[in-house]
Protein backbone atom coordinates (compact mmCIF):
# COMPACT_ATOMS: atom_id res chain seq x y z
CA UNK A 1 0.00 0.00 0.00
CA UNK A 2 1.78 3.29 -0.85
CA UNK A 3 1.38 5.99 1.32
CA UNK A 4 -1.53 8.80 0.62
CA UNK A 5 0.66 11.91 0.73
CA UNK A 6 -0.81 15.40 1.05
CA UNK A 7 -0.70 15.11 -3.28
CA UNK A 8 -3.47 12.93 -3.25
CA UNK A 9 -5.69 15.41 -1.28
CA UNK A 10 -8.94 17.37 -3.16
CA UNK A 11 -10.94 19.70 -1.41
CA UNK A 12 -14.30 19.24 -1.97
CA UNK A 13 -16.95 20.92 0.36
CA UNK A 14 -16.53 23.27 3.07
CA UNK A 15 -17.60 23.04 6.19
CA UNK A 16 -20.23 25.60 5.62
CA UNK A 17 -22.07 28.73 7.86
CA UNK A 18 -19.36 28.99 10.58
CA UNK A 19 -16.62 29.29 8.25
CA UNK A 20 -18.65 31.92 6.08
CA UNK A 21 -18.63 34.15 9.24
CA UNK A 22 -15.84 34.13 10.41
CA UNK A 23 -16.40 31.79 13.14
CA UNK A 24 -14.66 29.19 15.26
CA UNK A 25 -15.08 26.05 13.48
CA UNK A 26 -15.89 23.25 16.08
CA UNK A 27 -14.89 19.54 15.77
CA UNK A 28 -18.73 19.18 15.96
CA UNK A 29 -18.58 21.59 12.67
CA UNK A 30 -16.06 18.98 11.00
CA UNK A 31 -18.33 15.71 11.97
CA UNK A 32 -21.43 17.31 10.15
CA UNK A 33 -19.55 18.93 7.29
CA UNK A 34 -18.08 14.90 6.73
CA UNK A 35 -20.75 13.33 7.14
CA UNK A 36 -22.95 15.74 4.52
CA UNK A 37 -20.13 15.06 2.68
CA UNK A 38 -20.33 11.16 2.37
CA UNK A 39 -24.50 11.93 2.35
CA UNK A 40 -23.85 13.27 -1.18
CA UNK A 41 -21.95 10.25 -2.71
CA UNK A 42 -24.97 7.92 -2.04
CA UNK A 43 -27.67 7.21 -5.26
CA UNK A 44 -30.89 6.26 -5.53
CA UNK A 45 -31.43 3.06 -5.06
CA UNK A 46 -28.43 1.89 -2.66
CA UNK A 47 -28.22 -1.12 -0.55
CA UNK A 48 -25.93 1.30 2.59
CA UNK A 49 -24.10 0.15 5.56
CA UNK A 50 -24.74 2.86 8.48
CA UNK A 51 -21.82 3.00 10.68
CA UNK A 52 -21.89 3.62 14.63
CA UNK A 53 -20.93 6.74 16.21
CA UNK A 54 -20.61 10.57 16.82
CA UNK A 55 -19.64 11.02 13.33
CA UNK A 56 -22.26 9.07 11.74
CA UNK A 57 -24.89 10.72 13.63
CA UNK A 58 -24.37 13.28 11.76
CA UNK A 59 -24.91 11.67 8.57
CA UNK A 60 -27.80 10.12 9.28
CA UNK A 61 -29.84 12.97 9.01
CA UNK A 62 -28.01 14.42 6.00
CA UNK A 63 -28.57 11.27 4.10
CA UNK A 64 -32.64 10.98 5.26
CA UNK A 65 -32.89 14.64 3.99
CA UNK A 66 -32.01 13.54 0.52
CA UNK A 67 -35.27 11.58 0.39
CA UNK A 68 -33.27 8.54 -1.48
CA UNK A 69 -34.79 5.13 -2.44
CA UNK A 70 -32.27 3.03 -0.39
CA UNK A 71 -31.89 -0.37 1.40
CA UNK A 72 -29.89 0.04 5.23
CA UNK A 73 -28.01 -2.18 7.02
CA UNK A 74 -27.07 -0.96 11.07
CA UNK A 75 -24.07 -1.92 12.50
CA UNK A 76 -25.65 -1.37 16.09
CA UNK A 77 -28.98 -1.28 17.30
CA UNK A 78 -28.38 2.92 18.21
CA UNK A 79 -27.55 3.43 14.92
CA UNK A 80 -30.79 1.17 13.65
CA UNK A 81 -33.00 3.41 16.06
CA UNK A 82 -31.90 6.66 15.03
CA UNK A 83 -31.50 5.68 11.49
CA UNK A 84 -35.56 4.53 11.78
CA UNK A 85 -36.74 7.39 13.55
CA UNK A 86 -35.54 9.63 10.49
CA UNK A 87 -37.83 7.90 7.85
CA UNK A 88 -34.39 5.48 6.52
CA UNK A 89 -35.46 1.64 5.47
CA UNK A 90 -33.47 -0.32 7.97
CA UNK A 91 -33.28 -3.99 7.42
CA UNK A 92 -31.60 -7.25 9.12
CA UNK A 93 -28.38 -8.10 7.61
CA UNK A 94 -29.99 -11.58 6.58
CA UNK A 95 -30.65 -11.08 3.15
CA UNK A 96 -28.11 -8.67 1.36
CA UNK A 97 -25.15 -10.12 0.56
CA UNK A 98 -23.13 -7.04 -1.20
CA UNK A 99 -23.61 -3.78 0.37
CA UNK A 100 -22.93 -0.81 -2.61
CA UNK A 101 -21.74 1.93 0.41
CA UNK A 102 -21.10 1.55 3.62
CA UNK A 103 -19.88 5.00 5.88
CA UNK A 104 -18.66 4.77 9.25
CA UNK A 105 -16.41 7.29 11.51
CA UNK A 106 -12.83 5.89 12.79
CA UNK A 107 -10.57 6.78 16.09
CA UNK A 108 -7.68 7.34 14.48
CA UNK A 109 -6.30 6.85 10.40
CA UNK A 110 -2.81 6.60 9.76
CA UNK A 111 -0.88 8.19 6.87
CA UNK A 112 -0.87 4.70 5.02
CA UNK A 113 -4.53 3.63 5.82
CA UNK A 114 -4.61 2.00 8.72
CA UNK A 115 -7.38 2.98 10.80
CA UNK A 116 -7.98 2.09 14.55
CA UNK A 117 -11.88 1.69 15.34
CA UNK A 118 -14.20 0.29 17.66
CA UNK A 119 -14.51 3.46 20.66
CA UNK A 120 -18.15 2.69 20.50
CA UNK A 121 -17.84 -1.33 20.79
CA UNK A 122 -19.50 -2.29 17.20
CA UNK A 123 -16.29 -3.09 15.67
CA UNK A 124 -16.98 -6.59 14.29
CA UNK A 125 -20.17 -5.46 12.96
CA UNK A 126 -18.48 -2.67 11.58
CA UNK A 127 -16.01 -4.65 9.72
CA UNK A 128 -18.29 -7.16 8.07
CA UNK A 129 -20.16 -4.09 6.60
CA UNK A 130 -17.25 -2.60 5.57
CA UNK A 131 -15.86 -5.89 4.23
CA UNK A 132 -19.84 -6.41 2.38
CA UNK A 133 -19.51 -2.81 1.01
CA UNK A 134 -18.24 -2.31 -2.71
CA UNK A 135 -17.28 1.45 -1.16
CA UNK A 136 -16.28 2.10 2.23
CA UNK A 137 -16.25 5.66 3.21
CA UNK A 138 -14.75 6.84 6.33
CA UNK A 139 -15.52 10.06 7.77
CA UNK A 140 -13.46 12.15 10.57
CA UNK A 141 -12.73 15.53 11.88
CA UNK A 142 -9.38 17.11 12.08
CA UNK A 143 -8.39 15.62 15.59
CA UNK A 144 -8.24 11.90 13.81
CA UNK A 145 -5.72 12.08 11.75
CA UNK A 146 -2.45 10.80 13.33
CA UNK A 147 1.19 10.38 12.16
CA UNK A 148 1.37 6.65 13.62
CA UNK A 149 -1.60 4.55 15.28
CA UNK A 150 -0.98 4.56 18.85
CA UNK A 151 -2.85 2.20 21.96
CA UNK A 152 -5.40 1.34 22.66
CA UNK A 153 -7.07 -0.83 20.23
CA UNK A 154 -10.67 -1.89 20.75
CA UNK A 155 -11.28 -5.61 21.04
CA UNK A 156 -14.56 -8.14 21.52
CA UNK A 157 -13.81 -11.05 23.26
CA UNK A 158 -15.35 -14.08 23.94
CA UNK A 159 -16.48 -14.42 27.62
CA UNK A 160 -15.98 -18.13 27.27
CA UNK A 161 -12.12 -18.48 29.35
CA UNK A 162 -12.03 -15.09 29.34
CA UNK A 163 -9.40 -15.05 32.44
CA UNK A 164 -6.67 -17.21 29.72
CA UNK A 165 -7.58 -14.76 26.40
CA UNK A 166 -6.53 -12.06 29.02
CA UNK A 167 -3.23 -13.28 30.16
CA UNK A 168 -2.54 -14.11 26.26
CA UNK A 169 -3.16 -10.66 25.36
CA UNK A 170 -0.96 -9.28 28.19
CA UNK A 171 -2.30 -5.24 28.74
CA UNK A 172 -5.58 -5.21 28.01
CA UNK A 173 -8.22 -3.57 30.58
CA UNK A 174 -12.03 -4.57 30.38
CA UNK A 175 -14.40 -2.32 29.18
CA UNK A 176 -17.94 -1.80 31.69
CA UNK A 177 -20.34 -2.71 28.73
CA UNK A 178 -20.78 -5.60 26.32
CA UNK A 179 -20.89 -5.16 22.01
CA UNK A 180 -24.26 -5.37 20.15
CA UNK A 181 -24.02 -9.20 20.33
CA UNK A 182 -23.33 -9.25 23.64
CA UNK A 183 -19.04 -10.04 23.84
CA UNK A 184 -16.69 -8.83 26.45
CA UNK A 185 -15.28 -5.50 25.33
CA UNK A 186 -11.90 -4.33 26.18
CA UNK A 187 -9.06 -2.57 25.18
CA UNK A 188 -5.26 -3.26 24.38
CA UNK A 189 -2.63 -1.08 24.90
CA UNK A 190 -0.13 -3.79 23.22
CA UNK A 191 2.90 -2.62 20.43
CA UNK A 192 1.58 -0.77 17.22
CA UNK A 193 4.64 -0.05 15.16
CA UNK A 194 3.29 -2.51 12.77
CA UNK A 195 0.16 -2.35 12.56
CA UNK A 196 -0.10 -5.56 10.35
CA UNK A 197 2.10 -7.66 13.26
CA UNK A 198 -0.30 -6.26 15.54
CA UNK A 199 -3.71 -6.93 13.97
CA UNK A 200 -2.23 -10.33 12.66
CA UNK A 201 -1.20 -11.42 16.77
CA UNK A 202 -4.84 -10.40 17.52
CA UNK A 203 -6.07 -12.40 14.81
CA UNK A 204 -4.19 -15.50 15.43
CA UNK A 205 -5.49 -15.35 19.72
CA UNK A 206 -8.01 -17.47 20.84
CA UNK A 207 -10.82 -15.90 22.17
CA UNK A 208 -10.85 -12.67 20.44
CA UNK A 209 -13.65 -12.56 18.18
CA UNK A 210 -12.37 -9.36 16.40
CA UNK A 211 -10.31 -6.34 16.64
CA UNK A 212 -10.17 -2.76 15.94
CA UNK A 213 -7.23 -2.41 13.43
CA UNK A 214 -8.81 -1.97 10.17
CA UNK A 215 -6.07 -2.36 6.84
CA UNK A 216 -6.23 -0.12 4.35
CA UNK A 217 -7.17 -2.86 1.28
CA UNK A 218 -10.94 -2.44 3.20
CA UNK A 219 -11.02 1.81 2.64
CA UNK A 220 -11.81 3.19 -0.59
CA UNK A 221 -12.02 6.92 1.01
CA UNK A 222 -11.50 8.70 3.65
CA UNK A 223 -13.18 12.41 3.79
CA UNK A 224 -11.68 14.31 6.56
CA UNK A 225 -12.86 18.11 7.80
CA UNK A 226 -11.29 20.69 8.73
CA UNK A 227 -11.61 24.47 9.06
CA UNK A 228 -10.47 24.81 5.64
CA UNK A 229 -13.16 22.19 4.44
CA UNK A 230 -13.86 18.59 3.80
CA UNK A 231 -10.67 16.98 2.11
CA UNK A 232 -11.17 13.66 0.01
CA UNK A 233 -8.69 10.92 -0.05
CA UNK A 234 -8.72 8.09 -2.50
CA UNK A 235 -7.47 4.89 -0.72
CA UNK A 236 -8.50 1.96 -2.52
CA UNK A 237 -11.41 2.43 -4.45
CA UNK A 238 -14.58 2.11 -5.37
CA UNK A 239 -13.18 -1.02 -4.56
CA UNK A 240 -15.99 -4.20 -5.98
CA UNK A 241 -15.51 -6.75 -4.13
CA UNK A 242 -17.81 -8.66 -5.69
CA UNK A 243 -16.92 -12.57 -6.69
Amino acid sequence: MRPLGAARWRLTFAVGQARRQNAVVTIDDEKRAAAEAAAALVQDGMAVGLGTGSTVAYFLPALARRQLRLRCVATSPATAAAASALGLAVEPFDHLARLDLAVDGADQVAPDGWLVKGGGGAHTRERIVAAAARRFVVIVSSDKPVAALRPPVPVELVAFGLPATLARLGDVRLRDRRSPDGGVLADWFGPLDDPAAAAARLDATPGVVDHGLFEPSLTSDVLVAGAAGVEHRRVGGPVDRSP
